[in-house]
């Protein structure tokens, strides 16, 4: 399988981290191999948690201006927040398909438009023929390997599949994995073909964050070459 142009990259999720040292946090992680963050945004209604919204990750931004931020939309309405994410300095925005089946295309449009990337989510359960036909408008697809909405969830092997399903039709496309991954979890996800990775707890709360960060990359990077050989 030729997959010359898929890279891992490493996304610690900040939902862990001190959010009162946001900027800190952030910049230590990037300081640490981070490729980039992975900023959890939530709105009380799509999942039954609140984190933070645009204004934070524009201050952040200002902090920041060269790390690639992707925003994980885990809101009900994520049309409503495309503007001012791009507004904000977002590079990719990733929405969650299951709100708003009858518009995933309008909206990929628009995040495009906005001059974000496109990243298409998919909870636990939702079945990969859910987001078959529009993974030619998207640049990324995250599997959620826990429930979204709370750090420090328990990994779901079964999610493993649709991540092998994904590998195997589109060899190039990126793929994320985010919940529960970290060193015990990383060769399911390496295995299954999985390049981007989110980690949250396994991270940020380790006492040596940039060993971790290389160790899922050396674990990621290795199945790339396996399969390139």
């Amino acid at each position: 399988m030729d997959r010359n142009s898929v890279k891992c990259k490493i996304g610690p999720s900040v939902l862990n981290a001190d959010l009162s040292q946001l900027y800190v946090e952030s910049q230590k992680l990037l300081d640490n191999g981070a490729d980039y963050l992975h900023l959890d945004v939530m709105d009380g209604s799509f999942v039954p948690n609140l984190t933070f919204g645009h204004p934070v990750v524009k201050c952040l931004r200002k902090k920041i201006p060269n790390a690639f931020f992707e925003t994980h939309m885990m809101v009900s309405d994520p049309e409503m927040w495309i503007e001012p994410m791009a507004d904000a300095g977002v590079s990719q925005y990733t929405f969650h398909i299951e709100p708003v089946p009858q518009n995933v295309l309008p909206i990929c449009r628009k995040v495009r438009e906005a001059g974000m990337k496109v990243g298409l989510a998919l909870k636990p359960g939702t079945g990969i023929e859910a987001v078959r036909q529009y993974i030619e408008h998207a640049d990324m697809i995250l599997i959620m390997t826990v429930e979204p909405g709370f750090g420090g969830q328990k990994f779901i092997n079964d999610m493993m599949p649709k991540v092998q399903w994904l590998r195997h039709n589109y060899p190039l496309l990126d793929i994320e994995v985010d919940g529960g991954v970290g060193l015990n979890t990383i060769n399911a996800c390496a295995e299954a073909g999985a390049n981007m990775i989110v980690s949250g707890t396994a991270i940020i709360n380790s006492a040596d964050q940039k060993a971790v960060i290389a160790s899922l990359r050396e674990t990621v990077e290795s199945s790339i070459h396996k399969c390139n050989v």
